[in-house]
C-alpha cells in the first residue's frame, strides 16, 4: 500500500514535467518560426553551427525533427550529419604516397630554362649539363618535369622554336646584314651608292662592308670573303647571317660564307618584323650627306663619302 502511494506520486509529479517540457518546446518552436520569418530567405551558417543542428538532429530522428527545423530541411540536416561522420574518418591527410619526393624547385626552373634555350638538348644533355653544376638527376626526372611545363622532347621541341626563341638562343653568333643607299654629290652631279653593314645582335655593333655604285656577284663574293677572313673578318665569330630576299644577295654570296661555315639565313617574303635589328639600323644613317647640317652623334656614318671612299668601295 505504501510502495503505491510513492509510485502514484512519481507518475504524477512525471507528469507534470513531461507537460511542462512540452509546453517549454512548443513555446521554442512557436518563438522559432516567428523569427525565421523576419529573418532573410537564406541563412549562411558556419561549420561549427552545422555541426551543433546535425548531432541533435540526428538524435532527434526525422520525423520530430521535420516538426521543430526551421534553418533547413531534414534531409539537409541528416546530410551535414553524415559529412561530419566521414570527415571523422577521413585519414587522407595523414596518408603517406609511395614514391620518389619531388625535385626542389629551384632545380625544376633550371631543367625548364635548360630546355626552352637549348631546343636541341635531350634529356641526357640536360642531364649532363645539371651534372657539371652539381645537381644529380635522372632523365626521367627531366622528362617527367618537361612533361609537367608542356614541354615536348628535343625533336618536337626543336621543330616548334618560334622565331624570337632561336633569336635569343643564338644571339652571340648571329648577325644581320642589309644595304642602305646614299646620294653623294660628284662633279658628275648626285650618285647613288649602295652600302652593305653588318650587324652583330648580341653587341649591337655594326661594321660596314662597302659600298658601290654597282653591286655585282663578283663584288658581292669579295665582300663575304672580307667579312669571314679568319683574321679581321667582321663574321669570324659567327654561324647565322639573317638578310631579306633581295636579289644583290646572290648565290656567290651564300657559297663564299658557306665555305667558312656561316650559314645564310633568307628571310620569307613581305616580313620586315623579322630583320628590325637591321632596319633599325639603317633609320640611322643619314640619308643626304650633302645637307650642310650636321650628323647625329648616333649616327652609323663613321666616314665622310664626300671626302673619299674607305676598303672596299668601287
Amino acid at each position: 500500500m505504501h510502495n503505491n502511494k510513492w509510485a502514484r506520486l512519481l507518475a504524477y509529479v512525471t507528469g507534470l514535467v513531461n507537460q511542462r517540457l512540452l509546453l517549454q518546446c512548443e513555446y521554442l518552436a512557436a518563438e522559432n518560426r516567428i523569427l525565421r520569418s523576419h529573418l532573410p530567405a537564406r541563412l549562411r551558417l558556419s561549420d561549427p553551427q552545422r555541426s551543433t543542428l546535425a548531432e541533435i538532429g540526428k538524435r532527434l530522428g526525422r520525423t520530430q525533427l521535420a516538426e521543430v527545423a526551421c534553418v533547413a530541411k531534414p534531409d539537409t540536416i541528416l546530410a551535414w550529419y553524415r559529412r561530419l561522420i566521414a570527415r571523422q574518418f577521413d585519414g587522407s591527410k595523414s596518408r603517406s604516397y609511395p614514391g620518389r619526393p619531388r625535385i626542389d624547385a629551384a632545380i625544376e626552373a633550371l631543367i625548364v630554362r635548360l630546355a626552352k634555350e637549348n631546343s636541341g638538348w635531350g634529356y641526357d644533355r640536360i642531364v649532363g649539363a645539371l651534372a657539371n653544376l652539381g645537381h644529380q638527376v635522372s632523365d626521367q626526372t627531366v622528362g617527367n618535369t618537361l612533361k609537367r611545363y608542356g614541354l615536348a622532347p628535343a625533336p618536337q621541341r626543336k621543330q616548334k622554336t618560334t622565331w624570337k626563341e632561336f633569336i635569343q638562343a643564338h644571339m652571340a653568333v648571329l648577325a644581320g646584314t642589309d644595304f642602305f643607299t646614299v646620294e653623294v654629290l660628284t662633279w658628275r652631279g648626285l650618285v647613288t651608292y649602295y652600302v652593305l653593314f653588318f650587324l652583330h645582335l648580341e653587341t649591337r655593333r655594326v661594321t660596314l662592308g662597302g659600298l658601290t655604285r654597282h653591286p655585282t656577284e663578283a663584288w658581292m663574293a669579295q665582300m663575304a670573303r672580307n667579312a669571314a677572313d679568319e683574321t679581321s673578318g667582321c663574321l669570324r665569330q659567327h654561324r647565322y647571317v639573317l638578310h631579306d630576299r633581295d636579289a644583290k644577295f646572290c648565290r656567290a654570296f651564300a657559297d663564299v660564307l658557306q665555305s667558312s661555315g656561316i650559314r645564310c639565313l633568307t628571310l620569307p617574303a613581305r616580313s620586315p618584323n623579322l630583320k628590325d635589328y637591321a632596319s633599325h639600323c639603317t633609320s640611322f644613317a643619314l640619308p643626304d650627306v650633302t645637307s650642310s647640317a650636321a650628323p647625329r652623334s648616333d649616327s652609323l656614318w663613321p666616314w665622310d663619302l664626300c671626302g673619299g671612299l674607305f676598303p672596299g668601295a668601287s
